[in-house]
């Protein structure tokens, strides 16, 4: 009998009934949830976890690709923007890194950084440096930051700056995949 008990236990908690006997949303979905929040990162240019083109990579025009933004928190005071490739030989290599946004932005154009305040990528830049993989197929995270204040750092900050400032006032993060190979 105590068996019989722990399994039902057991296969009620796998199926995420509440003690309602409602069914709920299994652990990993929940615990993503609450980690994402309802904000969303899109591109009509690609699917998530699928190819960038080539167009918006070293390779073809190297321009950012158009991005769609949704569900930002209401008490959301800026957002931040960092797209980075955590597959790099050398580790992490920041591509683009954008704060204080405003929270009411819903598209990014393709080619254009969306209003802000511009930090220096791991080319140099303050611009949107595109995929450019050594070899083999890489993944690259574009990362939306919504976040309870503006920032009060400078043109030019590095990603390690931009977290820092960060801490402790991110309220939701969407992150978007994509990949490219050579």
């Amino acid at each position: 009998m105590k068996k019989t008990g722990f399994v039902l236990i057991l296969v009620f908690l796998m199926a995420g009934c509440g003690t309602d006997g409602q069914m709920r949303k299994g652990v990993m979905e929940q615990t993503e949830t609450v980690k994402g929040g309802t904000m969303k990162l899109a591109s009509p240019a690609f699917q998530d976890n699928g190819f960038i083109p080539a167009l918006y990579t070293a390779d073809g025009k190297d321009i950012s690709p158009p991005l769609t933004i949704e569900g930002v928190p209401e008490n959301a005071r800026s957002l931040a923007l960092v797209m980075d490739d955590p597959d790099a030989p050398m580790g992490t290599w920041d591509h683009w890194i954008i704060w204080n946004i405003s929270p009411q932005t819903r598209t990014i154009e393709e080619g254009r950084a969306p209003q802000g305040i511009k930090g220096k990528n791991d080319f140099g830049k303050l611009e949107y440096g595109g995929p450019a993989p050594p070899s083999g197929t890489h993944t690259y995270l574009f990362k939306l930051y919504a976040l309870d204040k503006m920032l009060d750092l400078k043109q030019g900050a590095t990603k390690e700056e931009l977290e820092k400032a960060m801490k402790g006032h991110i309220l939701q993060e969407a992150v978007l995949k994509g990949k490219y190979s050579r």
